[in-house]
């Protein structure tokens, strides 16, 4: 049996200098500390408990230091797709719980500095509607992305065992989705390009939080060379390859929603039977209380 490679780690870590005395290592430093995010925490318009809680996971990131292969114990899989796995892990020296996202790449070094050279910016994203960010780096052959742990799971994985998702409940989730929206757009100048149920994540406090949204052309093109991804949320400007924009990450969201409300990915649309099956009242029915409205 071959020997397994040594891991290299290739680390964006959330306190440097500039470039590590290693080759193999490229460090950015964490450019937005715990004390200037605060005050940039203080330009959002975040109630109190938002701002606490941002505080809380930016002052726990900052404990964090260098992430590498050998400080990772593997809990269990959470989840698994054509663009690779992701783990629930322990990071051993901070004790801390994460989302360990782990993609195979066969890409040149210049390809994946460039990579994590792009992901840096994860480490600016901070909102109570975006999943925490604690680093990424390079080890035998794949990109570990490691993620603020969500322990409610993705929208699908709850459609699944709810059937549907209550209105009131999906008021809530179209607030918050809208929410990162605005902030990756206004603050970052970021379209997601991928927004759809198992992207859109909950815990046990009720918050409700956008991952895996597109920072890295270079990652998304090395991905697209390597793995098919789902198109079934796709806008028709972007299924004809035509010009990308906010809008086509509306309509993504509008499907999702459609799809949690009635419980079926909504295309081909429900007839009237299926409708009065999902809902108890007749098309006819809910036409008048439309046209109420």
């Amino acid at each position: 049996m071959a020997l397994k490679k040594r891991p290299v780690p290739l680390n964006i870590a959330p306190a440097c200098d500039g470039l590590s005395t290693s080759t193999n290592m490229i460090c950015f430093p964490f450019r937005a500390n715990v004390e200037a995010l605060k005050r940039v925490l203080e330009e959002l318009d975040l109630d109190e408990q938002q701002k606490k809680r941002l505080e809380a996971f930016l002052t726990q990131k900052a404990k964090v230091g260098e992430l590498k292969d050998d400080d990772f114990h593997r809990i269990c899989e959470l989840g698994a797709g054509n663009g690779g796995v992701v783990n629930k892990e322990c990071h051993r020296p901070s004790g801390i719980i994460m989302a360990r996202k782990l993609i195979h790449l066969e890409i040149k070094p210049a390809i994946r500095n460039q990579i994590i050279r792009e992901l840096q910016v994860l480490h600016e994203c901070n909102s109570p509607y975006i999943v925490g960010f604690y680093g990424a780096f390079y080890s035998d052959g794949e990109i570990s992305i490691c993620m603020e742990h969500m322990d409610g799971g993705s929208l699908d994985q709850v459609l699944r065992e709810a059937k549907r998702i209550p209105e009131e409940i999906l008021g809530k989730v179209s607030i918050a989705v809208l929410r990162g929206l605005a902030y990756l757009r206004e603050k970052h100048q970021i379209m997601h390009r991928d927004v759809k149920p198992s992207n859109i994540l909950v815990n046990s406090r009720g918050e409700i939080k956008l991952c895996d949204f597109g920072v890295s052309g270079q990652l998304i093109d090395s991905m697209a060379n390597s793995f098919v991804g789902t198109r079934s949320y796709m806008s028709p400007e972007r299924l004809q390859g035509t010009h990308y924009s906010v809008q086509s990450d509306v309509w993504s969201m509008g499907l999702s929603l459609v799809e949690l409300s009635i419980g079926r990915y909504p295309i081909p649309p429900p007839d009237a039977k299926e409708l009065e099956a999902i809902f108890g009242f007749s098309t006819s029915k809910f036409k008048m209380y439309i046209s109420s409205k």
